[in-house]
């Protein structure tokens, strides 16, 4: 059975929506899954820092707002094309974070994207990606900012270690693992034998290369990224490690690290 049945995309106001509608709707197709663009961001009066009462300056930002709005959804229009069924579109007028996880509570999968600090101004905070991964406890994949066409997902790595996180990430990768040509997986050197691993995947039809990953160091992000290269994975998936403290999310340094370098899609779970 498919577990993927709906896809929830986001849409901000930076330059990188086309690669995550054109990875939603190719999963879409894959996977015969409904996809919803789900527009939100903070509008630009409200992130100024002050409060605008009225005046041409008032004006000016709601007349900018209205631009982005309307160039999200030509976006979501160009991509999908003539393609059946279409994408829905959903817009949401408050806080962006809030809004988007209410939302993916009711989606199977979502489709993010990793945030380019050259491009700064989106319309939502630095830390969106994992504020909503660890709010929602939804799969989430995570598309590069410098993607520019959908990959065909033949190759997938995952990153295994014995906690609830990695456990969770293996289950959603399942629907990838079953369709790719080649699966490899990440094994932390902590774990001292994969029998178990490797017959909980050969029970799914799933048969994969096992590779050792020295985790507990301090470059364990950096190293999970270049096997990702050395096996030319066209997908990563891993567990996400953190915690929310307040409005601050600590994050571990292999998944910080995977999410400010990543150069492939990388499915998060938490």
């Amino acid at each position: 059975m498919n577990p993927i049945r709906s896809i929830l995309v986001h849409l901000d106001a930076g330059p990188h929506g086309a690669p995550r509608l054109q990875v939603a709707r190719a999963l879409a197709d894959r996977f015969g899954a409904a996809v919803t663009a789900l527009y939100a961001v903070t509008p630009a009066y409200a992130q100024m820092g002050t409060d605008v009462f009225g005046g041409s300056g008032f004006e000016a930002l709601l007349a900018h707002d209205s631009e982005r709005l309307a160039s999200a959804r030509k976006l979501v229009d160009a991509v999908d094309g003539g393609a059946a069924p279409k994408m829905q579109w959903r817009e949401v007028q408050e806080a962006s974070e809030t809004a988007f996880v209410r939302e993916a509570l009711y989606a199977d999968l979502l489709v993010l994207g990793q945030y380019d600090r050259e491009h700064p101004v989106t319309g939502v905070r630095p830390d969106f990606v994992q504020s909503v991964v660890m709010a929602s406890g939804r799969p989430a994949l995570v598309v590069p900012y410098i993607a520019h066409t959908a990959p065909r997902f033949d190759t997938v790595l995952v990153a295994w270690k014995e906690t609830r996180e990695a456990a969770r990430a293996l289950a959603a990768a399942m629907p990838w693992l079953r369709l790719a040509k080649t699966a490899h997986v990440a094994v932390d050197d902590a774990v001292a034998d994969t029998a178990a691993l490797r017959q909980h995947l050969q029970r799914h039809g799933i048969e994969a290369q096992c590779h050792t990953l020295a985790t507990r160091t301090s470059g364990a992000g950096e190293m999970l990224l270049s096997m990702a290269s050395d096996v030319d994975a066209d997908l990563m998936v891993m567990g996400c490690y953190g915690h929310s403290r307040a409005r601050e999310f600590v994050l571990g340094g292999a998944t910080r690290t995977v999410l400010d370098s990543m150069t492939l899609p990388v499915v998060l779970v938490h």
